[in-house]
């Protein structure tokens, strides 16, 4: 059992190089052994290029007879935009399959790995499945409910505030958590912010990292009021994504790439409905900066599923001074929103704060 663990952390390192890249689709490493050697690896590179083990397969240089094989996830076996794995897995003959978590994909969970053990190959299931899920927790919600997994992100300072009494807010945090967040806007599917934030701060919304081979997310403006205009940075950027703004009523934006018209909610667009139709646009995997107001309505409408909070060691103090979540708030202490599996570490002199919101935890609905 714990050379199969060793063999699947290396499977799972893999697929991790798929990140950001593979969507709508999820991110599989696959690592061959046969007689305790490494005879092939590979990845998932990019969504529509050929799965993991296909890849892994051809490293082996196509014999694979009597190895064992681990995938951190089901092979797939339906006709997508490639053939289906277990298909050529069949073909080739392994001995045995180890296989992280299977696939929750209805059209495929379950199948790949009964067709396997139909043709006379012993299939494991469970090595880090955990660790699997984890590593695939936006492609989990995105395939179970359509909506895109959602992080929502701010950096505040340790009393609590994102900007000061005047709107101030650059910058709260150091380097170091700044170049954190292009990574992760790096890695998502699309970047949420309300129209306010657009005008006030003016920002780009790109990813911005020091190497080749980055690419921006989708931008997403909400609009319920008609607060922007065609003089904000972002709608005259040299990127390739484009900038999508949400509105409740029929309006003309054309210096914006599309408009996504969706009811009207609590206080502006209705979020949920905005998720359905972000899920329906492919959208798996989405990174909420906005502001207070933004934050506050994402958490009422309840479709955050992990906090990102960056915790800079500064005081800023003052009633009027912004926090991370405005809005109503709750009444009472039973009322608030509960986080879990909460983990914290230093990034230069600020501290990161990761943790689910509880009833979205990905060991839990999804």
């Amino acid at each position: 059992m714990s050379t199969d663990i060793t063999h699947m952390r290396r499977a799972l390192a893999l697929a991790a190089k798929g990140r950001g890249r593979t969507s709508p689709n999820h991110m599989v490493g696959c690592v061959i052994v046969r007689d305790g050697q490494l005879i092939g690896e590979g990845y998932h590179v990019r969504a529509g290029e050929p799965h993991a083990e296909v890849n892994a397969i051809a490293a082996a240089g196509g014999d694979i007879a009597g190895a064992t094989v681990y995938v951190t996830l089901e092979p797939c076996a339906h006709q997508g935009k490639t053939p289906p794995c277990v298909n050529v897995l069949i073909e080739k003959k392994p001995s045995r399959v180890v296989v992280a978590v299977e696939d929750p994909n209805p059209q495929v969970s379950g199948k790949g790995i009964a067709a396997l053990r139909e043709a006379g190959i012993s299939v494991d299931v469970g090595v880090l499945e955990n660790d699997a899920r984890t590593l695939n927790e936006a492609f989990f919600k995105y395939i179970t409910t359509g909506r895109p997994f959602v992080i929502a992100k701010c950096a505040m300072t340790l009393d609590g505030k994102i900007a000061t009494r005047t709107g101030h807010s650059r910058w709260v945090t150091s380097d170091e958590s700044r170049r954190m967040v292009h990574e992760l806007r790096n890695e998502v599917d699309a970047l949420l912010v309300g129209s306010r934030t657009v005008m006030l701060d003016d920002p780009s919304l790109t990813t911005r990292l020091d190497r080749q081979g980055t690419r921006d997310p989708v931008r997403v403006i909400l609009d319920a009021g008609e607060y922007l205009d065609a003089g904000r940075r972002v709608f005259h950027l040299d990127s390739q994504a484009p900038t999508w703004v949400a509105v409740t009523e029929p309006r003309q934006y054309p210096f914006a790439s599309d408009i996504i018209r969706v009811p009207r909610g609590k206080g502006g667009v209705d979020i949920e409905a905005l998720m359905d139709e972000l899920g329906k646009r492919g959208i798996t995997y989405l990174l909420i900066e906005g502001g207070g107001t933004t934050h506050a309505s994402a958490f009422e409408a309840g479709v955050v599923d992990k906090v990102w909070i960056f915790i800079a060691p500064k005081i800023i103090g003052g009633r009027d001074a912004i926090t991370p979540v405005e809005g109503e708030g709750v009444a009472t202490m039973d009322e608030a929103i509960e986080l879990t599996n909460m983990q914290v570490r230093p990034i230069g002199p600020d501290l990161l704060v990761e943790a689910y919101v509880k009833k979205h935890h990905v060991y839990g609905n999804y």
